[in-house]
């Protein structure tokens, strides 16, 4: 696998990431809205909700790019790696709690992207 594939991928995951980070505050936020019909006006008017939509839009651009120059059955699990970046932007940017289980079945995930990108 190329540097350049590989950062393809890494910056496709990482929008993905942060478009989570972005939709759970935007989320949050809404929800303390009166009413569905105020929620879903709150949640149509949030720039964190409508940031993240457009963070996972530009990381589907990335993707198709990755896709046009990888293997499925290589790049996919890297997705995984979301997982990781995820948890991780949940513990230090929203203070949400990791646990020990959480951790090892992160590791387990991150192992396993390890694995698929050696077999290339």
């Amino acid at each position: 696998m190329s540097l350049r594939l590989f950062l393809l991928i890494l910056a496709s995951v990482a929008l993905s990431a942060l478009a989570q980070l972005a939709l759970k505050t935007g989320t949050t936020a809404a929800a303390r809205s009166r009413g569905v019909g105020g929620e879903l006006l709150a949640l149509a008017q949030s720039p964190f909700v409508i940031g993240g939509l457009a963070l996972y839009a530009l990381g589907a651009v990335v993707w198709l790019f990755v896709l046009a120059r990888a293997p499925l059955s290589l790049a996919y699990p890297f997705v995984g790696l979301g997982f990781i970046f995820t948890m991780l932007a949940g513990a230090l940017v929203l203070g949400e709690q990791v646990t020990p289980v959480r951790i090892a079945g992160t590791l387990l995930i991150a192992a396993g992207c390890v694995l698929v990108a050696r077999s290339a």
